[in-house]
């Protein structure tokens, strides 16, 4: 759901799935499913280089030296759970990925959410855990400091809620400035097997998925766009955007 509340109120709401994916088993995975392939064309697959860059082999790899840097002690024996979407006949695209990090007793450590945009584009923030030992909750209030939406004013704060996820899904994100809410987005679902039967439904109940996301946002920006929503472009606000991965080469210019 993606409900904007400022400067006019518009909502809408869409189905789809994503993958959750436990980063140890993707390589056997791909070996056990006809549908699913790990760094190799599929109806269904997951490429490494899709997500956090850095110097390891893998996602994992990547993301655990990253994290190391921001001063959490991270083991290549932890867990790590992504909730992303695939690859779908070649094509991806991800608005935001959640990687879920756990210690092998299960206790969670922390989440990360790989934000992305229509210019390929990616920044992560480091979402820490509230509560005791036994919690699965996440939540970071922090400058946004990047470009995901030109309907959006780059000096506002993101908050994400984030849940361990589970048999249900529940994760909540929130653009505000000051006390105001700008824009609430939240992604909820039930748990599916990942399995052949369920993998070749999806292709029949969400059919060209990854495709159908990005031009459902450009569908929607032009409806923004058409209600005179302010328009802020890429290029107008070189300083409000901060640790961009992949910067665009419009963003490498100005900020010479």
């Amino acid at each position: 759901m993606h409900h904007r509340l400022a400067p006019r109120q518009y909502r809408f709401r869409h189905p789809i799935f994503l993958f959750c994916l436990d980063l140890d088993d993707v390589q056997a995975l791909s070996k056990h499913l006809a549908l699913f392939s790990h760094n190799r064309f599929n109806l269904y697959s997951f490429h490494d280089k899709d997500h956090l860059a850095g110097k390891g082999e893998t996602v994992k790899d990547n993301l655990i030296h990253w994290l190391r840097d921001k001063g959490v002690d991270a083991s290549e024996k932890d867990r790590i759970l992504l909730l992303t979407f695939p690859r779908v006949l070649g094509y991806t695209f991800n608005p935001v990925s959640f990687y879920f990090c756990l210690r092998p007793s299960g206790e969670a450590l922390c989440a990360v959410a790989e934000v992305g945009n229509t210019f390929g584009e990616f920044k992560r923030y480091l979402v820490p855990r509230i509560g005791d030992r036994d919690s699965t909750r996440f939540v970071l209030d922090t400058p946004k400091e990047f470009y995901v939406s030109p309907f959006m004013p780059l000096d506002v704060r993101f908050e994400f809620r984030l849940q361990l996820p589970g048999e249900r899904l529940a994760l909540r994100v929130l653009d505000h400035a000051g006390k105001e809410c700008l824009l609430a987005t939240s992604l909820s679902g039930r748990q599916r097997n990942f399995n052949a039967s369920n993998l070749a439904w999806f292709l029949v109940r969400y059919p060209l998925m990854t495709l159908r996301v990005i031009l459902l946002i450009h569908w929607h920006a032009m409806k923004l766009y058409l209600r005179k929503i302010p328009y802020i472009q890429k290029a107008a606000q070189p300083e409000q955007q901060v640790d961009v991965m992949r910067p665009h080469a419009s963003l490498i210019r100005d900020t010479k």
